[in-house]
C-alpha cells in the first residue's frame, strides 16, 4: 500500500508540474492582455502594475472581432457538420461492407493520415490557386478544403466505434424493411452520440486555430478568421504586443466555452472507445 500511495504521489506531482507547465503561456499572455506596451517590453513576467481593459477595446476594433468571429463560426460549424456527416456515412459503409474495395480505401484514408498539410501546400497552392481552377476563395470553398482533410482521422473514429456495434441490429431493421441509408439513420447514428462529440472537438479545436490554410486561401479582409486578423497587430518594423495578446485572449475565449461545454462527452467518447 505504502508503495502504491509513492507511486500515486509521484504522478500527481509530474501531472501538476505539467499542468503548470501547459497552463504558464496562456497565464503570460493573459496577464500581458492588460499591460502597456512599455511595461510587457521592460517586465514580460511581472504581474501588471494596474488592470486596463483598453487594450481588449481597441483590440476588438482594430481586428474587427465582430466579423472575424463571425467568419470563424460560420467556417468551423460549416466544416465541422459536413466532416460529421460524410465521415460517419463512409465509416458506416467501410465497416459493413467487407470486399477488397472498402478494405483498400480504409487503408488509404489510415495511410493519408501520416501526410502532413506542410508536405502538401506547394502542391496544393499550384493546383487551387487562382492561376489553376479559378475556384472563388471564399468560407464555402475553404470548408471543401477542411473536409478532404479533416475526413480520414474522422472516419478512422468512426469506422473503429461502429466495428463495435452488433450487425444483427442492422439485419432487425432490414428484416423490418429498412433500407442501408435508413439503418445508419435511425439505428446506427443514435447510437454515435460519444464518437461524435470526440470528432466534434477535435476538428473544431484545429479548425477554430488553423492559421495556415486560410491565410492561402482568404485573401479578402472581410472573409478572414480570427488567427488571420489576430496578425494584423505584428507589423514588419514595431508590434503592438498589448494589443496582440488582448486579440489572442479573445479568440480563445469563444473555443474554450465549447470545449468545457463538450468536456463530459468528449471523455465518454473516449471512455466508450477504451472499453469497446
Amino acid at each position: 500500500m505504502k508503495r502504491a500511495k509513492r507511486i500515486n504521489l509521484f504522478l500527481f506531482i509530474c501531472a501538476s508540474v505539467l499542468a503548470v507547465i501547459y497552463a504558464f503561456p496562456f497565464l503570460l499572455v493573459l496577464l500581458n492582455s492588460v499591460k502597456e506596451k512599455r511595461e510587457i517590453i521592460n517586465s514580460p513576467l511581472a504581474w501588471p502594475t494596474e488592470f486596463k481593459l483598453d487594450n481588449f477595446i481597441a483590440a476588438m476594433t482594430r481586428m474587427g472581432y465582430w466579423t472575424a468571429l463571425g467568419n470563424s463560426l460560420i467556417i468551423t460549424v460549416i466544416a465541422v457538420s459536413a466532416i460529421i456527416v460524410t465521415s460517419s456515412m463512409l465509416a458506416f459503409y467501410l465497416a459493413r461492407s467487407k470486399t477488397k474495395f472498402s478494405a483498400v480505401t480504409f487503408l488509404i484514408l489510415v495511410a493519408s493520415m501520416i501526410v502532413p498539410f506542410q508536405a502538401l501546400m506547394i502542391p496544393f497552392v499550384g493546383l487551387f490557386g487562382r492561376n489553376g481552377f479559378n475556384l472563388p476563395f471564399n468560407q464555402i470553398t475553404i470548408c471543401l478544403f477542411y473536409v478532404g482533410f479533416g475526413v480520414a482521422l474522422s472516419t478512422f473514429l468512426y469506422h473503429g466505434f461502429i466495428s463495435n456495434i452488433p450487425y444483427e441490429l442492422d439485419e432487425a431493421a432490414a428484416i423490418d424493411g429498412a433500407s442501408p441509408f435508413t439503418t445508419f439513420r435511425k439505428v446506427i447514428l443514435p447510437m454515435l452520440g460519444p464518437v461524435t462529440a470526440t470528432v466534434a472537438i477535435i476538428n473544431g479545436l484545429w479548425i477554430w486555430n488553423d492559421f495556415l490554410l486560410p491565410s492561402i486561401i482568404l485573401s479578402d479582409t472581410d472573409q478572414k478568421t480570427l488567427p488571420l486578423r489576430v496578425f494584423v497587430f505584428y507589423g514588419k518594423y514595431t508590434s503592438d504586443y498589448g494589443l496582440a495578446m488582448a486579440g489572442l485572449v479573445l479568440s480563445v475565449v469563444p473555443i474554450l466555452i465549447f470545449y468545457f461545454a463538450m468536456q463530459r462527452q468528449i471523455i465518454s467518447g473516449v471512455s466508450a472507445g477504451a472499453v469497446k
